[in-house]
């Protein structure tokens, strides 16, 4: 069986703070396999009976996983068994079932039954089986600490900018392309069409800059979220205008990277100023990837190319 160092947690985001227990799985590992051991559902959604929004759907956290150099992400059931189970079983199991040669977490992770194990008894337990452990501070951006929750809030308040610092990677966002009313194509604005996941957050309402891959390119692309006013919407869109690429998008699988909230959705007076507004936040668009796009075409880490055979 193949050994691995892993880092225990739920990742949503996979923000600095989860950045951080990567590099020290990393620093651990020497030759040894590098993953992680996350869930399927958020612990809330059992130990309080409510679940929060996510920042990413299952599948981003794993490209984006992947994408910091993870060979493997175990993603087990957080049920009735797992919460019940007692925290050196649960270490064990891992140990006998999934090559766990060593742990990584965060000072206030808790788990095992009744959220009794703790940091300090993880290291304890490494110390006395002869197995690497870390366990990592919590990371402070701009005298705030790093949380998943924290982003949530930002997300929603339309502060993309500054959840993508906490992040320390754009919000990332994929999903198939269905057809829509095909209005903007009338307007000479083809954009794409992107179902929200439910269990996602959803951020505020307006456009947002960014970038999409679409066949192995990168494309600047102005993104609308929200429920589209001018046009009497139903339903809450992701609705992409990718500039510069011409071609059939529907049921093909698109990536967003988003990085700018440009400007809240608002209702316009004729389909005609809705046009030229969309070509001005193109505009602003392109300013504002320029730097951002050609640093991705030359970057080696790309969450958006995880191999879907991966997931």
């Amino acid at each position: 069986m193949d050994r691995y160092i892993y880092a225990l947690g739920f990742f949503d985001g996979v923000h600095l703070g989860h950045q951080a227990l990567l590099q020290a799985v990393k620093d651990l590992s020497g030759s040894t396999g590098k993953g992680v051991i996350t869930f399927a559902a958020h612990p809330d959604t059992l130990v309080f009976g409510q679940t929060p929004k996510l920042i990413n759907t299952p599948q981003d956290r794993i490209r984006l996983l992947k994408s910091f150099g993870m060979d493997r992400v175990v993603t087990l059931p957080f049920d009735k068994k797992m919460r019940t189970t007692p925290w050196q079983a649960f270490l064990e199991e891992l140990r006998r079932h999934y090559g766990a040669a060593g742990f990584v977490c965060g000072a206030d992770f808790r788990f095992g039954s009744g959220g009794e194990g703790t940091a300090e008894l993880l290291r304890a337990y490494c110390e006395q089986e002869g197995l690497p452990c870390a366990v990592v501070p919590e990371q402070i951006v701009e005298g705030t600490r790093v949380s998943s929750t924290v982003i949530r809030e930002q997300l929603i308040r339309g502060d993309m900018a500054r959840a993508v610092r906490f992040l320390g990677h754009p919000y990332l966002l994929t999903g198939q392309v269905v057809h829509g009313k095909q209005l903007g194509r009338t307007l000479g604005i083809p954009t794409a069409n992107l179902l929200l996941p439910p269990e996602l957050a959803t951020p505020r309402f307006g456009v947002y800059g960014g970038l999409a891959l679409v066949e192995g390119d990168w494309y600047p692309a102005v993104t609308n979220i929200g429920v589209r006013p001018t046009v009497s919407g139903t339903g809450i869109t992701v609705e992409p205008w990718i500039l510069d690429y011409s071609g059939d998008l529907y049921d093909r699988t698109i990536c967003l990277e988003l990085t700018d909230f440009v400007r809240p959705e608002r209702k316009f007076g004729s389909l005609e100023e809705l046009k030229d507004e969309i070509h001005r936040n193109a505009e602003t668009t392109r300013e504002l990837v320029k730097t951002f796009l050609a640093f991705k075409k030359n970057s080696q880490r790309n969450a958006c190319f995880a191999e879907e055979n991966q997931l």
